[in-house]
């Protein structure tokens, strides 16, 4: 073979590679271009999860705080009515003392389940 054969062969050879080499980076492009499209649906979807979590999160923490405020407001009401019974039962005591007849009255109190009330009261409170 001629020289001017092996040149121009090695020439096509290496023009060859350089477009095999170019063919392969844009292969390459578009392969990275199609990750970096997918990765970011799937950061928007995380983002939206999140946030959609996020939302439920303080949802659910308003309610907490609601429920406890709640709790408290039925404890507090909870307290008034012990102290009120209180006093009536203060009441029925002294005004038992006073009473001269109250001797010929006294009924033991009976709660719902047929015990003295005071016990009754107990056994609601505890249960």
């Amino acid at each position: 073979m001629s020289t001017l054969a092996v040149i121009l062969i090695v020439i096509g050879a290496l023009i060859l590679l350089v477009l095999a080499a170019a063919a392969w980076r844009r292969t390459r492009e578009r392969r990275f271009e199609q990750r970096r499209g997918i990765a970011a649906e799937h950061r928007a979807e995380a983002t939206g999860q999140r946030l959609r979590a996020e939302q439920e999160s303080a949802a659910a923490d308003e309610r907490a705080a609601r429920a406890r405020r709640e709790a408290a407001e039925a404890e507090e009401l909870y307290r008034a009515a012990e102290r009120q019974r209180e006093v009536a039962r203060e009441r029925e005591e002294r005004a038992a003392r006073l009473d001269p007849d109250a001797e010929a009255r006294q009924e033991p109190e009976t709660g719902e389940n047929g015990q003295p009330a005071d016990q009754d009261t107990e056994a609601r409170r505890s249960a």
